[in-house]
């Protein structure tokens, strides 16, 4: 109700009924047995998650409308565009939001960016761009569409939301068949309720009359209400369900990682340097990490330029990147070792590495580096600085020397460019020595970037501390050490 009395045309996320709740009224209604997990030996990718299935609603009735913590609102390039969705946010948001929008100075395709929700019930409106589908581009199109999505789940990760409401992205007249944009997005925002799901409470799917339809025959594939389901809906999904994050694999890349077919296993390193570069299989950080060793001694004896060896580089680091896209990266995703918070005083991004997450003896280590390069991928096109807390680490979460050469190794050029800093927090006497060793005769450029920080208070006069999460026992362990920190600011709770 508004303070005159009248009901209001704002609708509340949480009197909505969940994605489960008809469903289940039906399976009571009809009195039927459920299936037993015994009996089954085939399960889905996407199999019946009770817990995530809690956190979606499917709802017919206009975004705008939705009272949660944002909305998202799909346009174009100039956050112009005159589509039902953009013209009943703007028509309810009020005249501030046009103002708002012009210093933002437009959005480019697949990305996501932030405004108040002004007149709005939601607090934020989540601006995005999709992709104008042509069928000759179509992987273009899947690519920059799933981004559309993760962008805008990401941005509600970092912003703390509790509540997002979707609109379907993909616009009319920007010709993306539903269907198949459908598949995008459901798939998109399980994987990340997946990966992510501590960090939302309700994700609404709010679709039109004519959406409805394709939604409603097309969630049991990727948020299945039972187990029976799940199994009925096996069969519909698509070929390219993506990877570990719903991204779409390019099938070319995927030939590109495989082994190479008529190659026999006992390849001479006589044969040359392009028989040894091509033939990558399952273990493909030892033999990366061989091409790395074979260019060097190539260049020294004169047979391979420098502009060969940074070419082959570029080359070996796009292999690993398209693993990583194509791996199921989820198990190291869930160690929580690794995380973008805020900005630091420069405005430059903040990434987290938290070493006593780091299970070293017990994980994949190789894919623990595939699981790097996915997330810092994007991140180190631009200027970053690290954050490394070895609070409270032991022998079981020491990355020895032979790894982090290989990491150094491996990684683009662009990280080693654009990391500016690297704080090295509660640092102790044994790990200064290593790195000092480490950056002295193991790598070069690295050793004037490294900043030793012994109390939070230091670091937070580099990076404000409401633009870093911090691991509650590191906060603990700070104020016992050092004395408690009194901020406004609360670590990160689900860290």
């Amino acid at each position: 109700m508004d303070p005159l009395g009248a009901p209001s045309q704002f609708v509340d996320v949480d009197s909505l009924p969940g994605w489960a709740d008809a469903y289940e009224a039906k399976q009571l209604d009809s009195h039927q047995d459920p299936v037993q997990t015994a009996q089954v030996d085939i399960r889905s990718p996407f199999p019946y998650r009770k817990d995530i299935n809690a956190k979606i609603i499917l709802w017919k009735g206009d975004v705008a409308l939705l009272n949660c913590t944002a909305i998202v609102n799909t346009s174009n390039e100039s956050l112009t565009d005159k589509n039902p969705v953009s013209e009943s946010i703007f028509m309810h948001a009020g005249p501030d939001l046009r103002d708002e929008l012009q210093k933002l100075k437009g959005c480019r395709t697949g990305e996501a960016k932030l405004t108040k929700g002004f007149n709005l019930a939601a607090r934020f409106i989540i601006h995005t761009v999709g992709p104008k589908y042509k069928s000759r581009y179509r992987t273009a199109a899947e690519s920059s569409l799933y981004s559309c999505y993760r962008n805008v789940l990401q941005l509600a990760k970092e912003q703390a939301m509790c509540s997002v409401g979707f609109c379907v992205v993909n616009s009319l007249k920007r010709c993306y068949p539903l269907e198949d944009a459908t598949h995008i997005a459901l798939r998109t925002v399980r994987r990340f309720l997946e990966i992510h799901g501590e960090t939302l409470e309700k994700v609404v799917f709010a679709v039109s009359e004519l959406e409805e339809a394709t939604y409603q025959k097309l969630m049991p594939l990727y948020f299945p209400r039972s187990l029976e389901e799940e199994i009925q809906s096996l069969p519909y999904l698509p070929a390219d369900i993506g990877n570990a994050e719903g991204e779409p694999v390019v099938p070319e890349r995927q030939i590109r990682i495989t082994e190479k077919p008529g190659v026999p296993d006992d390849v001479s390193d006589e044969e040359g340097l392009e028989a040894d570069l091509s033939f990558i299989g399952s273990h493909a950080f030892a033999r990366m990490e061989g091409d790395v060793d074979k260019q060097r001694r190539l260049i020294l004896q004169g047979q391979l330029s420098e502009a060969a060896l940074q070419k082959q580089h570029q080359r070996n680091y796009n292999r690993w990147l398209c693993q990583a896209r194509a791996e199921d990266l989820s198990d190291i995703a869930s160690l929580k070792a690794l995380y973008q918070t805020g900005v630091d005083n420069c405005g430059r991004t903040v990434m987290v590495v938290v070493g006593r997450n780091i299970p070293v003896t017990l994980i994949d280590m190789e894919k623990a580096l595939l699981y790097f390069i996915h997330v810092m991928d994007h991140i180190a096109v631009k200027e970053y600085v690290l954050v490394y807390f070895h609070t409270l680490t032991n022998d079981y979460n020491q990355l020895d020397s032979n790894f982090l050469k290989k990491l150094y190794d491996v990684v683009d050029v662009k990280y080693k460019r654009n990391l500016k800093a690297l704080y090295f927090v509660h640092p102790t006497f044994r790990s200064k020595v290593s790195t000092w060793f480490f950056t002295t005769f193991t790598v070069s450029g690295l050793k004037d970037k490294i900043h030793y920080v012994e109390s939070l208070q230091q670091l937070f006069t580099a990076i404000p501390p409401e633009q870093i999460d911090l691991p509650p026992f590191v906060l603990e362990y700070d104020a016992r050490e050092n004395g408690p920190y009194y901020s406004s600011y609360p670590p990160s709770p689900d860290l």
